[in-house]
């Protein structure tokens, strides 16, 4: 297992001199934030990426994410043009020798909370999903103020894309991503690079649009779609473990035998009522996901590539980017380590 955390590059109140100080972190997990979606990834962006994490003495492990556009994801007559631009974007990548692309297919809106500063009984705050309450948002100014959305739609953008999606169900976005990965996993396979596709989050429909990666069997039908060791998952113990009763364990015991899991993101979460949710500490007691036992299954099955920490508390008076401050985070990433190391298999040491 390789430790990451993520960077979100130049505007990031974390600079990369305090990750490097978290004992056990190796990796970043960040993207080339400035190239619009659908637009090629210029090597010259990728290149100073990858040589700005390496001078502060990290490696650039994952990219995470390089969008899908729209235009895919809808089936539309230009998709070939933006199945293009992803896939040259692989190429870029692979280049400057970043193995992993986590990336999702999720209609419209990207992750999505109600509340980004959820007030806990110790007096952090955490990120917090409420369906009614999101029900209840008014969009008809756009998406500026919804929160955990990180692009913002006009209101005509906005019900433009929604229109869209009334001709397209769960089984043509099931086709729809099929046609996407049969073109670029072949490209991913041939240059080295491993796909790792992110559950939706949260792992059910949203404001009316349609959503497919909500289970594990869900993220192993991904897999079938077009089956090549370079189409696997981002197995995120978050997303998937919103839903009550969802048994990760066995999920990663299942992609894991095929070889499937490519990047783990680690965070807990705590179902509060009927598709209410906050997240927690990353320990297993804080929250409902088995920690040690997802840890262990990974384990059992051969995984030794990155994970990171994900989603944390904002503790200590830290103030940022809600759910990746510098606190929790590095203290989810020394609760990984130990775990990973007490299980039974030793995390690489940084020289």
């Amino acid at each position: 297992m390789v430790m990451t955390f993520r960077w979100y590059g130049a505007d990031d109140p974390i600079p990369l001199a305090y990750i490097r100080q978290i004992p056990g972190v190796e990796g970043i997990v960040s993207a080339c934030f400035e190239v619009p979606v659908g637009t090629a990834w210029p090597r010259d962006a990728v290149q100073r990426l990858h040589d700005e994490v390496a001078e502060a003495g990290l490696d650039l492990t994952v990219i995470e994410s390089i969008p899908v556009h729209e235009a895919i994801k809808l089936g539309r007559p230009d998709r070939d043009h933006y199945i293009e631009a992803f896939a040259e974007s692989l190429v870029q990548v692979a280049a400057v020798g970043v193995p992993v692309v986590c990336y999702n297919f999720m209609p419209v809106f990207d992750w999505t909370r109600t509340d980004l500063a959820h007030a806990l009984p110790d007096g952090a705050t955490v990120l917090h999903y409420d369906h009614a309450a999101l029900a209840q948002l008014d969009l008809s100014a756009g998406t500026g103020d919804l929160p955990g959305w990180a692009t913002a739609y006009t209101a005509d953008e906005l019900a433009a894309l929604r229109a869209g999606y009334d001709t397209v169900d769960e089984s043509a976005l099931w086709d729809h991503l099929a046609y996407f990965l049969e073109h670029v996993a072949p490209v991913a396979e041939a240059h080295g690079v491993r796909l790792a596709i992110h559950p939706d989050d949260p792992p059910w429909p949203v404001l009316g649009l349609p959503r497919i990666i909500t289970s594990p069997e869900a993220l192993l039908r991904v897999c079938d779609l077009v089956d090549t060791p370079a189409n696997g998952v981002t197995f995120c113990t978050g997303s998937l473990g919103a839903h009550p009763g969802a048994d990760l364990v066995a999920g990663v015991e299942a992609l894991g035998a095929r070889g499937r899991i490519h990047f783990v993101h680690a965070r807990n979460v705590r179902t509060v009522g009927e598709r209410v949710f906050h997240e927690t500490e990353h320990p297993s007691r804080f929250g409902d996901v088995n920690m040690r036992g997802v840890l262990q299954a990974l384990q059992s099955t051969g995984f030794d590539g990155p994970l990171r920490p994900d989603h944390g508390r904002m503790i200590w008076g830290e103030t940022g980017r809600p759910g990746y401050g510098l606190y929790d985070r590095a203290l989810g990433a020394m609760y990984l380590q130990g775990l990973w190391e007490g299980l039974g298999s030793l995390v690489p040491s940084t020289p």
